[in-house]
């Protein structure tokens, strides 16, 4: 791995079939083994990621072992960037510009997820993490 790689945890939403369905293909893309994922409706997330239970559920968050948090894209490109060992998702989401626009893209389709064709919803097949 680069220097701009790290390890983390991914927290989604475990009760949605898009949101496992992207999990799913996040952890296939995992060339290194380190990407962990979690559901957000796992016992003690919001403490962990230092949020409200109120905003748990407002996009996927990335917990890196360093304790910082990221969340919506950022957190998308800070896992991929674990999966796949380089740091080069988050370099280019930190170029002027990139950023903002795939925040925006990021929060359409989190505000929408549910309509989203998916797959078994992690929290159905795996009830006790959730």
């Amino acid at each position: 791995m680069d220097t701009e790689t790290m390890n983390g945890v991914l927290f989604f939403d475990g009760r949605c079939g898009m949101c496992t369905r992207a999990r799913n293909l996040l952890l296939k893309f995992d060339r290194t083994g380190e990407l962990t994922t979690e559901p957000l409706q796992g016992a003690g997330a919001a403490q962990r990621l230092g949020i409200p239970e109120s905003r748990l559920l407002e996009s996927v968050r990335w917990l890196d072992s360093s304790g910082a948090v990221y969340a919506g894209a950022e957190a998308v490109n800070a896992a991929l960037s674990c999966a796949l060992g380089t740091g080069l998702p988050l370099r280019l989401y930190r170029l002027p510009g990139v950023g903002g626009i795939q925040e925006a893209a990021y929060r359409w389709v989190a505000d929408h997820r549910y309509r989203f064709p998916g797959t078994t919803p992690y929290c159905q097949s795996h009830p006790v993490s959730c």
